[in-house]
């Protein structure tokens, strides 16, 4: 309606003529000047259309994270309730958890056996290195005894049996003094290899049936709101994610921005650019005042690929018009303002209106100027999406 407002100045210029001249108005001397109107009121259509792309598609995303239990068993307690906010860690709830409490302190029996062990293996290294000073004290007074009962013998005092007897002896000695040692070096052996692994392995073991019990406690993982809870006292704890015990919409982060999705034509990319400015109407925003209806934002990002296009591996060979629906181009915008993302309700449909401002020259200005038909028409659209909504559109509300 705008566009054929602002192209109909050849009409009322000729009408202006023929009421000057007296002449009655007739569709014969009336055909150039409507047929300049239609031409120019089609040319303004294409120029505002092309140049400021609109989308009906436009979606604030969110993320939703599913609850599952880590752990089989009976739900024994229930700590939230169905729209109640949870903080991180804090509980959902409990899951029946003796066979894990038992593994547990199985664990920690095993653990304290190798204290026990390593007290041992202590006062064993401790007999051990007695028993070697006791064998190196007697090889060394045999050893002494050894030698006078040679020199003796060399004198022709001693006797050969005393030197044979004392070299047995001294033999013994030895092998007793290895004995010790090896005791020792088995003794040392334990306490700074066997000994340790054996506790890495039960410490594991510990902190395995720990982690085992401390499933059977689910937690949330980040602040939000549970919904859509499908549990109770007693039910068996869900595991599988796509049925979850119940759903947590997460809070926004608070250095995380808020964005917007839309799609648009595939011929609109030669139009489209990072740093566009665009304006945002969600229907939830809507209102009979108008206020804060509209948002200014821009464009942040264009995905680099359209999804319909997309190939995944499988026994079937592609068949192009199997995928005769065109896809769209994915767009992501950003509020300019951060304290408009307060208002903004996660899983709203938007309405978004790009505007062209980078052409160069007066043309370029001219094209940007005609921005504001659309951003009129886009607030005559806010209105009948709020008279829809209320029902006296034919909606189904």
């Amino acid at each position: 309606m705008i566009e054929l407002l602002l192209t109909s100045f050849p009409v009322l210029i000729r009408y202006i003529q023929l009421r000057l001249r007296g002449e009655a108005m007739t569709i014969w001397n009336m055909k150039t000047a409507l047929y300049a109107w239609a031409c120019l009121a089609f040319a303004l259509f294409v120029t505002i259309f092309y140049f400021h792309p609109k989308s009906y598609t436009g979606l604030v995303p969110f993320r939703t994270i599913s609850v599952v239990a880590q752990a089989n068993g009976p739900v024994t307690e229930v700590a939230v309730e169905n729209g109640q906010a949870v903080k991180a860690g804090d509980l959902l709830f409990r899951i029946e958890n003796s066979s894990q409490t038992a593994a547990l302190t199985q664990a920690k029996a095993e653990l304290a056996q190798l204290d026990a062990a390593e007290a041992k293996a202590k006062d064993a290294l401790t007999l051990a290195k007695a028993s070697v000073t006791s064998a190196n004290a007697s090889l060394a007074k045999l050893q002494q005894d050894l030698d006078q009962a040679q020199t003796l013998l060399d004198r022709n005092v001693g006797t050969q049996d005393k030197v044979r007897e004392l070299e047995a002896a001294v033999i013994s000695a030895e092998a007793t003094r290895e004995a010790a040692e090896a005791q020792t070096d088995v003794a040392e052996t334990d306490l700074s290899q066997s000994i340790p692994a054996q506790r890495a392995v039960a410490e594991a073991a510990v902190q395995r049936a720990q982690v085992e019990l401390d499933h059977t406690e689910v937690r949330a993982y980040a602040d939000g709101t549970v919904t859509q809870m499908a549990m109770s006292v007693g039910s068996p704890a869900s595991q599988l994610v796509l049925r979850p015990g119940m759903v947590i919409i997460p809070e926004r982060g608070e250095d995380a921005h808020l964005r917007v999705i839309a799609g648009f034509p595939q011929v609109a990319r030669a139009t489209l650019y990072e740093g566009m400015p665009a304006e945002i109407a969600c229907e939830s925003n809507l209102n009979l005042s108008n206020r804060d209806a509209v948002l200014p934002a821009h464009i942040v990002a264009i995905q680099p690929a359209i999804a319909s296009g997309q190939v995944t591996p499988g026994g079937d060979l592609l068949e192009p018009s199997a995928r005769a629906t065109r896809g769209s181009i994915l767009v992501y915008f950003e509020l300019l303002h951060p304290e408009h993302e307060a208002i903004m309700l996660d899983g709203s449909g938007c309405i978004i209106q790009t505007y062209t401002n980078r052409l160069p020259g007066v043309f370029g200005h001219v094209i940007s100027a005609t921005g504001v038909v659309k951003a009129a028409g886009l607030r005559l659209k806010v209105w009948g999406a709020l008279i829809a909504g209320v029902g006296l559109g034919g909606g189904g509300h």
